[in-house]
């Protein structure tokens, strides 16, 4: 953002207290909560503003929104995508898009259904170790969201199959693990313009220690829009690092919890690592579509 806008968020959050978390999942995709119960508790919490990002779906976007308008609380359609840049891993967290942007939805259901192949190529490698996971077992813990590695140690901790979720993610499921397979991704570009093209933005999430440089610099030039700097996962330094880096390339700056409520630590980031209302405004002000206050958003999801 040029100098003087940057100023001017900064004067603006000195005197607007209030706040918002643009990083939450819900059980849609790897989250505890309903989207409605999400809103709800981010409400109680003091919260102003809230995006709702769960893992490569929007099927909660509806209920959250719903309950926006009827808590108060003011809701950005989100969606957290996993892409590639030059074969790395990364994150994409996807703000103020129209939610029924057709090709933004096929390609959602495409990750949806990728995601459901992987799944049962998890369990296929599980039984062949010998642990006898059923399918459905998966399924039943996924529900309608999106299903992913979570879902997979969830069942075997409810068959008695190993005895914590982080024993399955040990023994079976983590990267490289005997029964881990790759996630289906797809290119940081395509992403981004389909980001676009349905009225939103696309910004680096969490990109912590692990993310280059040139990573960072493929992004930009593909037509990122913002870097996620505030974060659980960044210290001081490193939120001060990114904060540079987005000034230096009119990149927004946005942040928050990542919020997925399994943990009690969880509870007390929620809130804590957010955004002052004035530099959220600027990504709102920034999408074309998905971006209504609640008392105006009942009707478009």
């Amino acid at each position: 953002m040029p100098a003087e806008d940057g100023m001017e968020v900064i004067e603006k959050s000195r005197r607007d207290l209030r706040r918002a978390d643009l990083h939450t999942h819900t059980h849609c995709s790897d989250g505890k909560l309903s989207p409605a119960a999400l809103v709800a508790k981010a409400r109680a919490f003091g919260l102003s503003a809230l995006a709702v990002t769960d893992h490569d779906c929007i099927d909660g976007l509806a209920e959250a929104m719903a309950e926006g308008v009827a808590c108060g609380l003011e809701v950005l359609t989100g969606v957290e995508l996993s892409v590639t840049v030059e074969a790395v891993e990364i994150h994409l967290l996807g703000y103020g898009f129209d939610p029924h942007h057709p090709g933004l939805c096929a390609y959602l259901a495409q990750f949806r259904q990728r995601r459901m192949e992987r799944g049962a190529a998890m369990v296929d490698r599980l039984q062949a170790l010998g642990v006898p996971l059923p399918f459905e077992a998966v399924t039943a813990q996924s529900g309608e969201g999106v299903l992913g590695r979570p879902h997979v140690a969830r069942a075997l901790v409810a068959h008695g199959l190993v005895s914590t979720y982080e024993d399955a993610f040990v023994r079976y499921l983590q990267d490289g693990g005997p029964a881990f397979v790759p996630k289906p991704l797809f290119p940081a570009r395509e992403a981004l313009d389909l980001l676009h093209e349905a009225g939103g933005l696309g910004v680096l999430a969490h990109p912590g220690h692990w993310t280059s440089d040139r990573v960072v610099m493929q992004l930009i030039r593909e037509g990122l829009d913002g870097i996620e700097t505030i974060h659980p996962a960044h210290d001081d330094m490193l939120t001060r690092y990114y904060q540079r880096l987005a000034r230096e390339f009119l990149l927004l700056e946005t942040g928050g919890s990542d919020y997925h409520g399994f943990q009690a630590v969880e509870e007390e980031r929620l809130g804590a690592f957010s955004i002052p209302y004035p530099q959220y405004e600027k990504v709102r002000q920034r999408t074309g579509v998905g971006t209504m206050s609640p008392k105006s958003v009942s009707s478009s999801v």
